[in-house]
């Protein structure tokens, strides 16, 4: 299971980099200043959470446990609901789509994610 999470992190990791370049050097034209702000949030919390999912995995090699794996798979979920609606609430800011306003309640329940993520990875380190 532990190299399934690195291998997802990995990926994510490539992904974050990859749109991190796009953001400096595509967004910079097509954004207003607070919308370069949520990308970058959007960057910072994806790249924050490849590392945790990392830490996860190598905590989980050595002492697995659900609680574990209950953390990855939140961390996971937690880049897709908070860092994907920031994603979103971005391209609603270049595009002016405005039924992407609706992704921005998404980002608190990706945020709760990010916090179960966090207590069963204390959990699971309590356990093992």
């Amino acid at each position: 299971m532990h190299k399934k999470f690195l291998i997802i992190a990995a990926i994510m990791g490539a992904l974050t980099v990859a749109m991190g370049a796009f953001g400096a050097h595509a967004l910079k034209a097509l954004l207003p200043e607070s919308g370069l702000s949520i990308y970058e949030t959007a960057l910072k919390y994806q790249f924050y959470h490849v590392f945790a999912l990392v830490i996860t995995a190598l905590v989980y090699e050595k002492y697995p446990n659900q609680s574990l794996i209950n953390a990855a798979a939140c961390f996971i979920v937690g880049i897709i609901f908070f860092c994907g609606s920031l994603y979103l609430l971005t391209l609603r800011a270049a595009s002016g789509i405005e039924w992407l306003k609706y992704a921005g309640p998404v980002t608190p329940v990706g945020g709760l994610f990010f916090i179960a993520g966090w207590l069963q990875l204390a959990w699971g380190i309590k356990k093992g």
